[in-house]
């Protein structure tokens, strides 16, 4: 029996589902509970910067014969710098800068591939390609779930601290800049190992609706989180099954999904 169950377990893994499923359920735990901390900082226009920053690293990294991903977290990272910098700066057209500079970076990202003639799939890195994931897409996934693990578990009081009230969290001692980078690199970590399951643009879908809907009624982040991590499995699962049944593309689908789940918001009362 137990040579069977592990020659079961042998042909699982060799199927071509395995590897997506393992992967939807890691991305689909990590970014809302990612997001459930952003929220909470305030900082989801920063991660839209940084989910557009990722781009052009990939495209220069292939150029200079390194790795993607390591491109997509570095220029991801200046991302994150730069939406510090101008959080810090406190400047009353920061809305309307950060913006441009979003789109300038997808548009960079975009010349650069015809320029230096890479080759890669746009759509896949844009939107995701999930039934074509690989064993490195789930190590890099794995990745950044242990990372963002780590800095909950060093910062966990620190993180809550800041994000009820940041000034007084600085005058406090705590380096709340230093914070805020680790949560950047942490942020572009998780956008770029969730490239293959549902792409560096739709990951914003899984990074909010799911951390909306655990951050209602939350006693706590880490009940916030937690809540939030099983709405996101719930949504990337049902994405993934109809994308199976229909023959779709699971990170636009699962990208819907996530609008149809705004309708469990509660509605305020006038």
């Amino acid at each position: 029996m137990e040579v069977t169950a592990v020659v079961d377990f042998a042909e699982a893994t060799t199927t071509w589902w395995f590897i997506p499923l393992l992967l939807i359920l890691f991305t689909g735990g990590i970014c809302p509970a990612m997001g459930a901390v952003l929220i909470t900082h305030r900082r989801l226009l920063q991660v839209n910067l940084i989910s557009h920053c990722v781009l052009p690293g990939l495209a220069l990294a292939l150029v200079l014969g390194l790795p993607p991903s390591v491109g997509g977290v570095l220029s991801g990272l200046i991302g994150a710098l730069l939406a510090e910098g101008f959080t810090n700066k406190k400047n009353q057209n920061y809305e309307a800068i950060m913006n441009t500079i979003l789109s300038g970076s997808l548009g960079l990202g975009v010349l650069l591939i015809p320029l230096f003639g890479i080759q890669i799939d746009l759509e896949s890195v844009l939107f995701g390609d999930l039934l074509s994931a690989s064993p490195g897409d789930l190590f890099r996934t794995l990745i950044s779930f242990l990372t963002f693990i780590l800095l909950i578990f060093c910062a966990y009081d620190k993180l809550v601290h800041i994000g009820l009230d940041p000034e007084g969290a600085a005058l406090s001692g705590i380096k709340v800049s230093y914070l805020n980078l680790a949560l950047g690199f942490t942020t572009a970590l998780v956008i770029v190992s969730s490239m293959s399951a549902v792409g560096v643009i739709l990951s914003i879908a899984l990074l909010s609706t799911p951390a909306l809907l655990g951050l209602q009624q939350a006693p706590s982040l880490w009940v916030a989180m937690l809540r939030s991590s099983l709405f996101g499995v719930l949504v990337s699962l049902l994405g993934f099954s109809l994308a199976v049944i229909f023959n779709m593309s699971p990170g636009p689908l699962i990208s819907v999904i996530c609008i149809a789940f705004l309708g469990f918001l509660p509605k305020k009362n006038n």
